[in-house]
């Protein structure tokens, strides 16, 4: 890894924010899943959580830019496994919607902890989702159409909340535990061994400070090792 993609990747761990996420409530449609994904890695949440019952609702790698490498998605098949998630972890629920106390998105404070849900294509967010929120918020619109497509109102959200952030001071400063950076570190930096790793079922090595693999002749020996046919 060269010393430059070494201090890119740091950066990007440094600025990530994990207490911030988002989750799609059967989105499926693979365009928005991709865009929605590429947002996030531009506004530095490295976890967004999807509700997909179905097997073949997926993100394509072609469509989503490369995010995905960037952007870990954690799959649900009900929408109340995700919920019970973000209840553990002491986050905010916040879904869009056109309820009769919804808010203007921009008037709640997304510095603290916080899950933006948002919903499938043409229902929207599920009951379930909507039952649980702390908060229900809306986007103010003047025109004739009472929605947005789904990546952009995710878009606006994690804009907003990445504009509250940077003007508290939250990025730049390392939240994620360190056995995630050293994942993500290999993963990016040395795509091929981790390649191997993954086909052979070795291990991922340490990567050091200068961005270096550190392993004894053990690993390497099995690294060397012919797969087998």
């Amino acid at each position: 890894m060269s010393p430059e993609r070494f201090a890119r990747i740091n950066e990007m761990l440094d600025n990530r924010q994990p207490d911030l996420t988002l989750c799609l409530d059967q989105v499926h449609k693979t365009n928005n899943i991709a865009a929605v994904l590429r947002t996030a890695d531009a506004a530095g949440i490295p976890f967004v959580h999807a509700v997909w019952p179905e097997d073949d609702m997926r993100v394509s790698g072609n469509t989503a830019s490369g995010s995905q490498q960037w952007v870990k998605v954690r799959r649900y098949p009900h929408i109340n496994q995700a919920l019970e998630h973000f209840s553990q972890q002491g986050m905010q629920i916040v879904t869009t919607g056109m309820s009769a106390d919804a808010v203007d998105y921009r008037t709640l404070d997304y510095t603290k902890p916080t899950a933006f849900v948002l919903g499938h294509e043409r229902v929207g967010v599920s009951q379930q989702a909507t039952d649980s929120a702390d908060f229900h918020v809306t986007v103010p619109m003047v025109g004739m159409v009472q929605s947005l497509n789904v990546s952009v109102a995710a878009a606006l959200l994690m804009y907003e909340a990445q504009r509250q952030r940077l003007a508290a001071g939250m990025y730049g400063k390392r939240k994620l535990d360190d056995t995630f950076c050293q994942t993500m570190l290999f993963e990016n930096g040395h795509p091929i061994y981790a390649k191997a790793c993954r086909r052979k079922g070795i291990p991922y090595p340490v990567i050091n400070e200068q961005g270096q693999i550190v392993a004894d002749k053990s690993w390497w020996s099995k690294m060397r090792e012919a797969p087998e046919v």
